[in-house]
C-alpha cells in the first residue's frame, strides 16, 4: 500500500484493500509514532473545547500490525498525559518543563500498555479495539525516540 494521501478524482483507478484490523491482546508493546493530525474537541461534560493531537500509534504484534488513534487533549486539566507521551517518546523527561515539539512526533517510538476496550453499535453488536491505557518512561539508556537536529552534532 502506497503512502501516497491524496484526494481521488471521480474517475480514477482504485486498488488497495483495506488492510486487515488486527486487535492485540491486552499487554505492554513497543510502538512508533507514524502519523498525527491536528483537531479539535468540540468539548464535553469533563473536558472543554481545546485542541487534540490525534497520534496514529504502529504497534507489530504476534497476531500483526495493529495501528491505534490516539487522542492527545491540549489542556492543562490532561497534561500529565501530554507529560507521560512526551516522556515515553524520549522529548522530555520526568518532571522536566518542555515545550511540545510536534515536529518531532512522527517516527518517535516508546512503549505503552495497551487495553481492549468493548461497546455496542446501532444495531447491538459488541465490537472490540484497542486503546492506549498508559505510556511508559524509557528505560535508562540510549533513547528509543528519532533524534532531530542538535546543533554542533553531526
Amino acid at each position: 500500500m502506497s503512502n501516497d494521501r491524496r484526494e481521488l478524482n471521480w474517475d480514477d483507478q482504485i486498488e488497495n484493500d483495506s488492510p486487515e484490523f488486527v486487535t492485540l491482546p491486552e499487554g505492554d508493546y513497543d510502538f512508533e509514532i507514524i502519523d498525527f493530525e491536528r483537531a479539535r474537541h468540540n468539548g464535553s461534560d469533563k473536558l472543554p473545547a481545546c485542541n487534540k493531537a490525534i497520534v496514529h500509534i504502529k504497534i507489530q504484534g504476534p497476531e500483526g500490525v495493529a495501528v491505534i488513534k490516539h487522542n492527545l487533549f491540549l489542556h492543562s486539566i490532561t497534561e500529565g498525559m501530554l507529560c507521560a507521551f512526551f516522556t515515553a517518546i524520549g522529548q522530555r523527561k520526568k518532571g522536566e518543563k518542555v515545550s511540545m515539539n510536534w515536529g518531532q512526533v512522527i517516527g518517535s517510538s516508546g512503549r505503552a500498555k495497551v487495553g481492549i476496550r468493548k461497546w455496542k453499535n446501532d444495531n447491538g453488536e459488541e465490537k472490540v479495539f484497542n486503546e492506549i491505557k498508559k505510556f511508559y518512561e524509557p528505560s535508562e539508556g540510549p533513547q528509543n525516540s528519532k533524534k532531530g537536529f542538535e546543533a554542533g552534532r553531526f
